[in-house]
């Protein structure tokens, strides 16, 4: 019997500490979200693209076929220090575009702050190159190899109206010549939400047949905070025609040359960057192919900051003397709403844009309960009170399983007396106790696995809220009750200087805060549902599971913690009513008796039994 208890317990600590080692490497890879910096420092007077940078450029058919950044040294190149700019103001963008280069590189998103404080700095998504980390999307044409062509690239000083500024309703027309026979116009329009549309056009007076490629690129320099590691993917992505399908290649795997990816002859989808609530993405002609690739045109081994660029290359197009070429592609540049994603994959027919927000594998679970979070948002105006909304309704429609599981272990907890006294009697001979028991169970017609089937069904589909409430952008900054301004953002109260009530702060890993602590608790309280353990160790470890559980989760969102402390009362409540219904006793308060008294027996002063 000793054997066997020892066994148990190695068992249980064995599983304790893997529990924790998973919630302790949560805390090293999500911590607390720190301040953004805010962008436009300047840093550098050279933009990459420009010779002698990062992004260099090369031709279309140079080794590896890269887009580098348009060619530089072209007519109408100016210093980098001179850039002027064309305003854009739309009703979710303010930003501005560099009329050198003809960049969009400086796009902040209006209806997003940088924490809840709506005074506070917009994000600001796309960068310009002076900035700390530049950040931008390039659209333009690209010679074969051994092409003395010349055509615009990143130092290149586009032509505009005096005054112009790009708006929903008023687009932006930007012209270049080469003083070689070749005209370039560029039309960048902006709907009232986050898409530009650029159409490139090119007229040919040269007396010869030109060929050229149209190319697009999303640069990035530096690599980003990675929020969602683990949960969801943050990093380079793209939908590359129906054979490659989705992409999700991650910021490390990129800076492995070996793992550069390049993708011939696709037709249809998109490519760029997604953050945990940001993307930016590039979208070809749909009806046309093309060649993409992702990479990076610098690595940390030469002591310079990582850059990542995703980029596409169109077929070549021939004009003839005389002749004129046009070519339409797109930029996504916002927040990932699953509502305007949605519409525009309908809308401009851009092949799966909604795999822009990572649903994971569950997707036939998460998508589905994302739209009953909308839906009830839409009904309470509340995201919290959406949340504990869809646990009651995801409670409920577990209900029958959850009822056949708590009956089940309840039926087992009948026969613990029965089990006991055979491991009693064959304290030596584990077969033999197996095939008593197993005789124990069909004469009381009682399936032990019967409770692990229906809970482990429920499993993917709470694993799936919870990927649904992390990746959600409409958690992010949306308020609860109370205290809680964020959702997105932990607890920001403290036990340890009574919520506020005492005039001073308390380190970081002392902020436990209420609703942490309501979920400690209520974790707590379902423990105490199960009779208290015949073995000290494990009702030590029982006793002292939800305290680790309250510390280890208080650095996590308000939402998740709300969510598992809501699920913990409403399973609480569901356990009682089924062991009551079951005739088995409910040994609550007994157990909670026994734990104070135990406590306090261990208290100075007084001694333990």
């Amino acid at each position: 019997m000793k054997s066997q208890n020892s066994d148990d317990n190695n068992n249980l600590l064995v599983a304790v500490l893997l529990s924790m080692a998973v919630l302790f490497a949560w805390q090293v890879f999500f911590p607390p979200p720190k301040p953004q910096k805010v962008p436009g420092q300047e840093v550098s007077q050279r933009s990459p693209g420009e010779p002698g940078m990062a992004g260099a450029p090369t031709s279309a058919g140079a080794a590896g076929g890269g887009v580098n950044g348009a060619p530089g040294g072209s007519p109408g190149t100016v210093p980098a220090e001179i850039s002027p700019r064309v305003k854009v103001k739309t009703s979710e963008i303010e930003g501005s575009i560099s009329l050198k280069g003809a960049r969009i590189d400086d796009v902040q998103l209006v209806s997003f702050h940088e924490t809840p404080d709506p005074k506070s700095p917009k994000i600001a998504l796309l960068q310009p190159s002076t900035s700390q980390q530049p950040y931008f999307a390039e659209f333009g044409w690209l010679p074969p190899a051994g092409s003395t062509a010349k055509v615009p690239g990143g130092n290149t000083l586009w032509n505009a109206t005096e005054g112009a500024t790009l708006t929903e309703t008023t687009p932006l027309v930007l012209t270049w010549d080469n003083g070689e026979g070749l005209s370039f116009k560029r039309t960048i329009t902006a709907d009232d939400h986050t898409m530009f549309t650029v159409t490139d056009e090119v007229s040919n007076e040269s007396g010869n047949d030109v060929v050229l490629h149209p190319y697009a690129r999303v640069y990035r320099h530096g690599t980003p905070k990675i929020e969602g590691f683990f949960i969801q993917h943050e990093g380079l992505i793209g939908w590359l025609g129906d054979e490659n399908r989705l992409q999700e290649i991650t910021y490390a795997d990129i800076l492995d040359e070996e793992k550069r990816r390049r993708f011939e002859g696709v037709k249809g989808g998109w490519i760029g960057f997604a953050d945990k609530y940001w993307a930016t993405a590039i979208v070809p002609d749909q009806s046309k192919p093309y060649s993409a690739q992702f990479w990076t045109p610098t690595r940390n081994d030469a002591g310079q900051t990582e850059s990542f660029q995703a980029d596409f290359q169109q077929e070549a197009v021939t004009l003839v003397k005389g002749g004129t070429a046009k070519v339409t592609s797109r930029l996504f540049a916002g927040a990932k709403r699953v509502d305007l994603i949605e519409a525009y994959e309908e809308k401009f027919g851009i092949l799966e844009f909604s795999y822009l927000v990572d649903w994971g594998w569950f997707y036939f679970i998460t998508k589905p309960l994302y739209y009953l979070l909308s839906w009830l948002n839409q009904i309470f105006g509340n995201f919290g009170m959406a949340i504990l909304a869809t646990t009651v309704i995801v409670k409920a429609a577990f209900f029958p399983l959850a009822n056949r599981a708590y009956a089940s272990m309840a039926q087992m907890k009948k026969l613990q007396p029965e089990m006991e006294k055979l491991k009693a009697k064959y304290p030596d001979d584990k077969q033999k106790q197996q095939q008593e028991l197993m005789q124990l169970y069909q004469k009381e017609k009682v399936n032990p696995l019967a409770g692990c089937l229906p809970i482990l069904l429920q499993i993917p589909v709470f694993f799936a809220l919870y990927k649904v409430l992390f990746v959600s952008i409409d958690m992010r900054h949306a308020p609860f009750y109370g205290w809680i301004k964020d959702l997105s953002a932990p607890d920001p109260t403290s036990l340890f200087n009574l919520f506020g009530l005492l005039p001073y702060d308390v380190p970081s890993f002392l902020m436990v805060g209420a609703w942490p602590l309501l979920m400690g608790i209520t974790m707590w309280l379902q423990m105490q549902l199960n009779p208290t353990q015949p073995d000290p160790t494990q009702q030590m470890i029982f006793n002292w599971m939800p305290v680790m559980f309250t510390f280890l989760l208080a650095t996590f969102p308000a939402g998740l913690v709300i969510y598992w402390a809501w699920n913990n009362i409403l399973s609480l409540f569901q356990q009682y009513f089924i062991m009551k219904r079951q005739g088995v006793d409910v040994p609550l308060l007994e157990n909670i008796k026994k734990t104070f008294a135990a406590a306090g027996g261990l208290m100075p002063g007084k001694k333990s039994d």
